[in-house]
């Protein structure tokens, strides 16, 4: 039998297949069926500030409700139901109390307060690490690329000085420079980084002239820009690299890690292929490694990375191939 150990977060896991945060995770009974065929860790469903905010107006609505009656009221105390983020810890906590894989709680902020205050809570549940949700969706004219990153990376340093345990970036691809950001988040000792993030995109319904609400599953393929980025960051950090968006086969896992990626998240393949998709990309990775003699995930991860490959050395980092765009017509003749 190979060995599909790795290491994700400085944690050893007994495969690569990370089943990403998703409603999915928010599920016991779903984890333990992911756990029982064999998934190699779980990051529970974001935890937003939005909830938070949203927890801490209806509190602030409840106390006020009141201020105008005096007599004989029956209790100071509101009860709030489904109280955002006091559950999601909560649930978090059960959830690690009943799983034996390694889980990861994830968090998806905005304010500095809100970043540094419940990671240290989310890191007080007993998970085995955190997953920091960082994006930039350009909105603001006046803000310049250096002022979004510079505070982002102080963010990553607060929360390390505060938590012990291990922490990740998942990072969304629009960075001006990701590599240099990259870099310096990899400098303030984060101990891995997930590539990349997969985000709500507008859309307009033409027939009643309004925006609709749009959320659509990544397709196969959709992986490309995580193993670009993957290959050229292998034996330049010191963090793992874990990638994610459109990985649906075991095929897709082993281009991933022959770039440098140590592990892999999915969720849309399970939404799409149920939870027995784990164990049939578990099996694909497994066959494939027998077929090369391969024992281990380390002895190819990274082999055709930018680092290790001598034919083409640019592969990398070439954005658009002169022969296919100066013979265009020869792809498509016949077809």
């Amino acid at each position: 039998m190979k060995d599909l150990k790795t290491k994700y977060m400085g944690i050893e896991i007994n495969n690569p297949i990370i089943l990403g945060a998703s409603n999915m995770t928010a599920d016991l009974d779903n984890l333990k069926k992911a756990e029982e065929i064999g998934i190699g860790a779980i990051v529970y469903k974001s935890l937003f500030e939005e909830q938070i905010q949203l927890e801490r107006f209806q509190l602030d609505e409840k106390l006020t409700e009141f201020d105008d009656i005096y007599a004989e009221m029956i209790t100071m105390h509101p009860h709030i139901e489904h109280a955002g983020p006091d559950e999601h810890l909560l649930n978090i906590r059960k959830i690690k109390e009943n799983l034996s894989v390694p889980l990861i709680a994830s968090l998806n902020a905005v304010n500095n307060e809100i970043w540094i205050k419940y990671a240290g809570l989310l890191s007080e549940t007993g998970v085995d690490g955190i997953e920091l949700n960082f994006y930039q969706t350009p909105v603001d004219f006046d803000r310049d690329a250096k002022n979004v990153e510079d505070e982002q990376i102080n963010i990553v340093r607060e929360i390390r000085k505060n938590i012990t345990i291990p922490v990740s970036v998942k990072l969304g691809p629009d960075y001006s420079n990701i590599l240099n950001f990259i870099k310096k988040l990899d400098e303030t000792g984060v101990d891995a980084f997930v590539l990349f993030n997969s985000f709500f995109q507008p859309d307009i319904n033409v027939t009643s002239e309004k925006h609709v609400n749009s959320f659509k599953l990544s397709n196969k393929g959709d992986y490309r820009k995580s193993l670009r980025y993957a290959g050229l960051l292998f034996g330049n950090i010191k963090a793992d690299i874990c990638s994610s968006h459109g990985i649906f086969t075991g095929a897709d896992v082993i281009k991933l890690i022959l770039a440098g990626a140590s592990c892999v998240q999915v969720v849309s393949t399970l939404y799409l292929n149920g939870l027995k998709q784990i164990k049939n990309i578990k099996k694909e990775l497994a066959e494939w490694m027998e077929s090369k003699n391969y024992n281990g995930i380390d002895e190819f991860r990274g082999k055709l990375s930018k680092k290790n490959i001598k034919d083409d050395p640019f592969v990398y980092e070439r954005a658009q191939y002169v022969d296919l765009l100066m013979n265009s017509e020869e792809i498509f003749k016949g077809n």
